[in-house]
This record gives C-alpha cells, structure tokens and sequence, in this order.
C-alpha cells in the first residue's frame, strides 16, 4: 500500500514527495501532465533569505516585510518558519538542479519586487523560475524513482471513520480507481478559474479546497483572494511579472499620468492589494485601460531579463520596449484554503494540505510577492517529515477551529454532482460581486443565486467520466463559500475590500 499519496505536481507537492524519508512509498497523482501547474507558470522568482544573506537583509527584515503585506492578518508563528527555513530549502533546490541565475562573479542574482525592503527575489531564466523549478524537481523525481501519475483526477477522500485512508479518482480511460494511503497530501494549488480574468492555468479549479471541504475539514479566509495588478489585457491575461516594476517600469494612465505616486509612498512597488485597486479605479474613472511603461529598460534589458515576458508581447503585436503596453488586474493567488497547522495537517486525521490549496496564515490577507513557491518548499519538507513521523493520535499543534468569518459546509452538492450553470456565468458573477470591490448586497444576491445554480433540478446527475463537470461542482461550491466568507467580513483588510466599509460603519450605534 502506498503510505504517502500525494496530489498535485507543484513545488509544494513534488517537495513533499521527495522530502520523505521513503521516497518509493510515496505516489504523486495530477489530473492533466505533471508540468501543468502554477508553479510551471510562476515568473517573478522565489524570495528568500539565502547564506549568505544579500546586503542588509536578514531572516528578521523578511519576516517584517511578511507582516508587513499580510494586513495585519498573518499568523507570526507561520511567518517566521517560512523565512527561517529559507536558505536551507533553497539550498534542497539548488541541489535538485534548480539553474537560478547568478551573477558575473558566480553569485545568486537577487531582483526587487514589490514590499520587499531588499532585492532577495532569486530567479532562473530570468522570467522562467518556476519551469526551472518545475523541470529540476520532475527530473529527481523521476531519479528518485517516485511514481507520478498523471491525468488522474482525484473525486473524492476515502474516510475509514475519521481518518482519511485514500481517495477515489477519475483516470483519462474515464474509469474510477481507489487508492488506499496512510496519508494524503493535498497540494492542488489555487483556483483561479473561479473568475474570467485570471494569470492561472486552466487546471487551477480548487480541487482541493473542494475535496476537504466536502469531507468536512476546517477552511479559513476564503475571503481573501488576490489580484495580481498587472497582466496584459488581452484574451489570456498573460502575467507581467512584478518584476518588471522592480527593474524601474512604471503605470500610466490614458492620459499618459503616472498616478501611483499619488497612491501610496512606495508608487508602482507598493502592496499588491493596493496597487490592483488602484489600477483597477484609474481605469473605472478614464474607462480605458492603465498601460506599463517599461521604455526606459531598453530593448536588450528586456529581452535578457525577462525573455518569456518580451516573447509573449512581442508575439501580441505591441513593442514594449517603445510604448507601453495595455494592462489590467486578474485574479493570481488564493490566500485562504484548508486550514493546517506548520506541518501541513489539517483538522481531519490522516489529511495534510501544502501550497496555495492550504492556509497556514503565512500570507495574511495580501501574499508579499514571491513568497508563494518559498511556501511550497517549506511546508512541503515539514509534511514530508509529518507524514512519515505521524502515528496513532493526530495532534495538531495548532488550533485548526475555522475563524469566525470561515462558512460552515451546508446543504453542499455531492462530489460529482452536475451543477446548472455554466462556468463563464458562475465566472462572471464572481468577478462582479465577489471581486476588487465587494458589496454586502451583492454579496449576498451572488451566494444566493450559487446556491441555486447548485441545489436544482441537475444537481443530483453525475458528472460521470466529464472531467471538465467535476471542476465546475468544484469551482461553484467554492464560489458560493467564497461569496459567503467575505459577505460575512464586513470590513475591509488586504486583499478583501469591501466598497460599503464606510456605510457599515456608520450603521453601527
């Protein structure tokens, strides 16, 4: 029997496979081909206070910047594990292969991004990290003689009373399998596709978040969803990296005016959040698209720093290295999800969560730019060494109880259960009332109208061997939890900002 099952093929689950003391009694499963992942997609770098640290910085300084981003909302004991343990998994990762650039005197190459006090931001292929990532760790893997499976889509966990024994999946023959494990790891990453405009693959549904949540496993600030402010605004809303305004790019609006010095101290650099919203309310008021200004790089910076993101613009039609290019927030980064403790176990015995499909509280209400694969790396080693430790009683060390903001699992459809709507509806009304600027009304009407898309005449049909069903019951309970949670936070904080914060206030004698 395998003892560890794994699911997913990003940092945090091919880490959490190859960290395992018995790599041959681990499984990894992915529903599309192993490479299909966030992580693949992942451009600006990996942050990290590396031995020896970059000048002026230390583990101290990343964990204030941490805070810092989080809104307040970050749990410290998570925070200062992520940038403790750092340069030991950067180190992991250099020793799997991992090419991270260097400088001419062979040292790390370290960029500025956003919120960061200092450039610690480490990068392959200049805007390629995460394929490097991705490839190295594939590759020792596949050394290691780790079983990857693809195109096996995990429906639904197994439970032997209250511990999960396996899970059931869905194979590309359309057959259904069980596998039993002692453990199972969810590493599914995001779910971007809960909107129309996002930077994430198409494989990013929530499986995860929906698996745990349909077994009844403590979620947390699902509200929380971030909103990367600048992806092409084009059809497929291509990533430009924040990078590119660590290098010096700028925002303008139509008129030509750099509007975020007016915005916030940091300008162009400062918290997502703030600068997604920014975006967002300049091209509300001009009714036209911010544009990127990254002239003053140079044709030949461009194209060496960053060659996927010049390859991609180029290959739109536009020439950004004379004019500035047409941009526009897009849903990137799930702060919320599974709640686990430091190592990854959740409220239910035998059930871990790594990466983006878990919340630890390292991110607070605003992910600081990069720390994302750093969270794969370091959660994923400490659930390798969980699961391979973890016996009889299951004792997480922290409380796991869902905050006062998370929505309890009710009257939920089934796994596999058909929902009646289409994917681009449910989208459309998540990116209106459960988007940049959220209304407690509307809030309301959009958790309502899922929980009818959901409860049907349909929703008792099965979605049978029709992947693509399974992901929308899976991304139409999300968003019905995802409109509820942040219905029922009604002030603003990070990345949630609700529009009505003001008149709520008010109200209150």
């Amino acid at each position: 029997m395998t003892r560890t099952l794994v699911v997913g093929t990003g940092i945090a689950g091919l880490i959490t496979a190859l960290a395992h003391p018995r790599p041959e009694q681990v499984m990894v499963l992915t529903k599309a081909e192993p490479a299909a992942s966030n992580t693949y997609a992942a451009q600006g770098g990996i942050a990290a206070v590396t031995e020896p640290p970059a000048p002026g910085d230390s583990v101290a300084a990343h964990v204030s910047d941490t805070l810092t981003a989080g809104a307040g909302h970050c749990d410290p004991r998570a925070v200062q594990a992520l940038c403790a343990d750092g340069a030991d998994r950067i180190a992991d990762l250099i020793a799997a292969g991992v090419p991270f650039d260097r400088t001419a005197g062979g040292g790390l190459s370290r960029g500025l991004e956003a919120a960061h006090s200092v450039a610690r931001i480490l990068h392959a292929g200049g805007d390629a990290t995460g394929a490097g990532i991705a490839d190295a760790l594939l590759a020792t893997a596949a050394r290691a003689g780790i079983e990857v499976r693809g195109h096996t889509l995990v429906t639904e966990l197994i439970a032997d009373g209250a511990r999960v024994r396996g899970v059931r999946a869905l194979t590309s023959g359309g057959g259904q399998v069980e596998i039993e494990a002692d453990a199972v790891v969810l590493a599914t990453g995001g779910a971007g596709q809960l909107y129309p405009f996002t930077s994430n693959p198409d494989v990013a549904t929530g499986d995860g978040v929906a698996l745990a949540a349909r077994a009844g496993a403590a979620l947390a600030d699902l509200e929380f969803y971030q909103f990367h402010p600048t992806t092409l605004a084009l059809p497929g809303n291509f990533l430009v990296s924040e990078a590119v305004r660590g290098e010096g790019a700028v925002l303008r609006d139509a008129h030509g005016v750099r509007f975020m010095m007016g915005v916030h101290p940091d300008a162009e650099l400062a918290p997502r959040d703030v600068v997604a919203r920014a975006v967002a309310d300049r091209m509300r008021s001009t009714g036209a698209p911010v544009r990127l200004d990254a002239i003053a790089l140079g044709a030949a910076r461009l194209a060496e720093r960053f060659p996927s993101i010049d390859a991609a613009v180029r290959a739109a039609g536009l020439d950004w290295a004379s004019e500035p290019v047409p941009i526009t927030p897009a849903a990137h980064y799930w702060m919320g999800g599974v709640s686990t403790d430091l190592a990854g176990r959740t409220s239910i015995p035998g059930l871990y969560a790594v990466g983006e499909v878990a919340r630890t509280g390292v991110h607070g209400a605003n992910r600081l730019a990069s720390n994302s694969l750093l969270e794969g790396a370091v959660f994923g080693h400490r659930a390798a060494l969980a699961t391979s430790s973890d016996s009889g009683a299951w004792a997480p060390e922290l409380d796991l109880a869902a905050d006062q903001n998370d929505p309890a699992i009710t009257a939920s459809s089934p796994a596999g259960a058909r929902p009646r709507c289409t994917r681009a509806s449910m989208q459309n009304l998540m990116w209106d009332a459960v988007g940049l600027g959220r209304d407690g009304d509307e809030l309301a009407g959009a958790e309502q109208t899922f929980a009818g898309w959901a409860d049907g005449d349909q929703a008792g049909s099965e979605a049978g061997d029709d992947l693509g069903a399974h992901e929308d019951a899976n991304l139409l309970l999300l968003a019905r939890l995802t409109a509820r949670a942040a219905r029922l936070r009604t002030t603003s904080m990070g990345a949630h900002h609700r529009i009505d914060h003001t008149r709520v206030l008010e109200r209150t004698p």
